[in-house]
């Protein structure tokens, strides 16, 4: 049974649409973004094991951290052994986290949580994340900044459907749960029926991505696609670059950068989102923001996370990753100084900002596999992508780190205006223009890095094809 995992069972026969791999990309990330709605049963957490935020905090910074360095390490696996076993295997992983956690829950064992949810969970995060990749670009080399946004569209939203489902589970699971109560917690017996149902119910839906994924034959083509066209575009290449040399180029690392600054900028907002509007609108003790609708800025956050993903990386397929990654930063290092400027004049102007802001952080995330594919070729655009994401969890730890330090320097949680933030989001300009800059530096690969191109007879050895341009 386990031999229909292997890559040369996948290959998808004559006539196979390729619109029915994105559904089976999906299928894997929107069970993996469950990874954000893990603030949704934090409380309860605190309460059952009586700890306090950081102890249980630490949990999702694991996972996040796991996710780059299985990545990273797996990414070569992944490439050569296909979607359908790495999706299994992460499918394994995933579901294993959970069952694990629902031990540590039960046992009042936190090292457990830790290892389950934490390390089995993140390993299934990093190869989930990446195993549709590739397949995906693949499939879709006239639009790869559209395939590769729908399938990572999904892991934004992931939490916009954990959250609510959670919230139901658990009252479901304890009549005493009240979800519309912010301050509401959850028996521990509770939250080992939740990461059970959830351990079980994931794989399920994981495994429709398994048996439903396919690679392309070798020699297919979309209807109507000529390479030339897309390889006339700037910083496009026909060759091909592997994982092992990608890392030895300035390209890779300059990328590295500014994908680090991006969520770097992103993910300061994100953490702090529902406290944020509350302080940023505090007159004299008291916010004219309730929790509950705090709580909705967070859901509309999400939401233009999500979009952003799937409108601006379908953008960058027109208009081109060096230019669209200039619009996420040039233009996000202008919404940050109005936001800390002007920000507090109004609610609208503080949403429509952050807003917009998510939307560049969601929309990095799903560019930069096809800005991998124009720099580097298909050849191994998984693995390269799994080392490049290390660079999520160094802006993982780093995002809430300088935030964090800035805020804990102005006053405790409660008290704090829009002035303690300025600090922070100024801070924030400054990492964007790091990001901008490196961006501006992003040139072809040079062809010594390039896998040889086979010869006329098939045979390896002749000199590689490139039509790369120096443009920007």
């Amino acid at each position: 049974m386990l031999s229909a995992l292997d890559r040369r069972h996948t290959v998808a026969p004559p006539g196979y649409s390729r619109w029915l791999i994105p559904p089976a990309a999906l299928a894997i990330h929107l069970c993996i973004g469950q990874v954000y709605a893990t603030s949704v049963y934090k409380n309860s957490l605190i309460a059952h094991f009586d700890t306090g935020q950081t102890a249980i905090g630490v949990i999702f910074s694991i996972a996040i951290v796991m996710l780059g360095l299985s990545a990273a390490v797996a990414g070569t696996w992944v490439e050569a052994n296909g979607p359908r076993k790495a999706m299994f295997v992460s499918a394994c992983f995933w579901a294993a986290g959970f069952l694990v956690g629902a031990l540590g829950i039960a046992t009042k064992q936190l090292w457990l949580l830790y290892l389950g949810y934490g390390v089995l969970g993140g390993i299934g995060l990093g190869i989930g994340y990446i195993s549709p990749v590739s397949t995906l670009i693949k499939w879709f080399p006239d639009r790869p900044g559209l395939a590769t946004g729908l399938a990572i569209m999904g892991f934004g939203g992931g939490a916009m459907v954990a959250s609510p489902l959670s919230r139901q589970l658990l009252s479901f699971y304890d009549p005493g749960y009240d979800p519309a109560n912010a301050g509401s917690t959850a028996s521990g017996s509770a939250l080992v029926w939740l990461f059970l149902t959830l351990g079980v119910g994931y794989f399920v839906i994981m495994m429709f991505g398994v048996f439903n994924v396919r690679v392309p034959a070798p020699d297919w083509r979309p209807a109507g696609f000529d390479p030339d066209q897309v390889a006339a575009k700037p910083l496009v290449t026909t060759a091909n670059v592997s994982a092992a040399n990608a890392v030895k180029t300035r390209s890779f690392w300059l990328l590295w950068v500014v994908l680090f600054c991006n969520v770097t900028a992103g993910i300061g907002i994100l953490e702090q989102a529902s406290p944020m509007i509350q302080d940023f609108f505090r007159d004299n003790g008291t916010s004219a923001v309730s929790v509950a609708a705090a709580g909705g800025f967070v859901g509309l956050l999400s939401l233009f996370n999500m979009a952003g993903r799937f409108v601006w990386s379908s953008t960058s397929d027109l208009i081109g990753r060096k230019p669209i990654y200039l619009l996420y930063l040039g233009v996000g290092m202008v919404l940050y100084v109005l936001l800390a400027l002007f920000g507090q004049s109004a609610t609208a102007l503080f949403v429509l900002f952050a807003c917009v802001i998510l939307s560049f952080y969601g929309g990095g995330f799903a560019t930069v596999p096809a800005y991998l594919r124009d720099l580097f070729g298909t050849f191994e655009v998984g693995a390269i992508h799994g080392r490049l994401l290390t660079a999520w969890s160094a802006a993982g730890v780093a995002g809430p780190l300088i935030v964090n330090a800035f805020l804990d320097a102005q006053g405790k949680p409660g008290t704090l205006t829009a002035a303690a933030y300025r600090p922070a989001l100024f801070t924030m300009v400054g990492v964007l223009a790091v990001g901008f800059v490196a961006n501006l530096l992003i040139r072809p690969v040079p062809e010594r890095f390039h896998e040889p191109a086979p010869g006329p007879d098939g045979v390896e050895g002749a000199q590689p094809v490139t039509a790369e341009r120096s443009g920007s």
